[in-house]
């Protein structure tokens, strides 16, 4: 029967896909994430463009990176990482109250749902991308801990033309490393973060001193991140 076939193909797929999501995201947990779609694409574009093919990514561990920049991406993005389980609902309702206001939205995503989807998408924004987002961000706050799932944003986030994860960002912006990144580097990168395409740690403009300025403050508000960090 035609209906039953392709009911079979159907539930075929859908197994094929919860498995293989669900099994790349344990594998994740262990093994660093050394390239994700948005390094492909980017790099699809510069070749498109004509432009000269740069990527600049080097994956380090979590005790490699300095203790300020959690702190100053947790005090610019996402307040209650610690605490909430992937989606912080009551700045989801202040966005779409906004919206509905007319007044241009807030970012709502946390960095559990920004690092679901540097990871396993793409960065166009869609209701079925949206929808991904959600999936996969319950799957890494499910199978990661915290400090797995800001070790990978850490490493994945986009932070200038080229320029990917918090190594690469301290080397080409800073001439340092990860772990010797002051604070106020930190409160830089994280000012950055809306739009480091436009915006420039290593040259900021008023703005972002701004915004440093602010982070600056936050940082010595929000929790301990991790709490138990020793480092």
């Amino acid at each position: 029967m035609p209906g039953k076939k392709i009911l079979r193909i159907l539930r075929n797929l859908a197994i094929a896909f919860f498995g293989s999501t669900i099994l790349v995201t344990i594998i994740y947990r262990f093994v660093p994430v050394y390239v994700t779609p948005l390094m492909v694409i980017r790099c699809g574009q510069q070749i498109i463009d004509g432009e000269e093919v740069t990527l600049k990514h080097k994956w380090v561990s979590f005790d490699k990176i300095s203790k300020h920049l959690p702190m100053a991406v947790i005090a610019s993005e996402d307040n209650k990482f610690a605490t909430h389980h992937g989606f912080d609902f009551e700045a989801i309702q202040m966005a779409v109250e906004e919206s509905e206001r007319g007044k241009r939205s807030r970012g709502a995503s946390t960095i559990s749902q920004q690092t679901a989807k540097n990871v396993f998408l793409w960065p166009e924004s869609s209701w079925i991308r949206k929808g991904f987002e959600v999936y996969f961000t319950v799957l890494i706050e499910t199978f990661w801990s915290k400090e797995r799932i800001m070790e990978v944003y850490l490493n994945s986030i986009e932070m200038g033309k080229g320029i990917y994860g918090a190594e690469a960002a301290a080397k080409y912006k800073f001439h340092t490393t990860a772990k010797k990144l002051s604070r106020g580097q930190c409160a830089l990168i994280a000012a950055t973060l809306p739009n480091p395409l436009r915006f420039d740690s290593a040259n900021p403009s008023r703005y972002i001193l701004r915004r440093q300025a602010k982070i600056l403050r936050l940082m010595q508000l929000v929790p301990k991140f991790p709490p138990s960090s020793k480092r």
